[in-house]
């Protein structure tokens, strides 16, 4: 039993690192993007919707985590 939670505790650790990863890949590529001296509208755009949809997606992030750590905390005391 102490493997399953293991496992559930290391899956946790490692999405949720790849997640807040890939939203502040997002983020700085966004903010890339906006500030770029680049005289092109649609670019400039482009990099707002990244950084909008970077905010969006560390709320979702923030809470997929509180989920996985209740689920997390859940299989360890039913494993105890």
């Amino acid at each position: 039993m102490a493997d399953i939670i293991q496992f559930v505790q290391n899956l946790d650790t490692q999405v949720t690192e790849v997640a807040w990863s890939v939203f502040i890949l997002a983020w700085a590529v966004g903010w890339a993007l906006r500030g770029a001296p680049i005289p092109i509208f649609r670019v400039k755009r482009t990099g707002q919707d990244l950084i909008e949809d970077a905010i969006l997606a560390a709320f979702w992030i923030a809470l997929g985590t509180t989920v996985f750590s209740l689920i997390t905390y859940i299989a360890s005391q039913v494993g105890s």
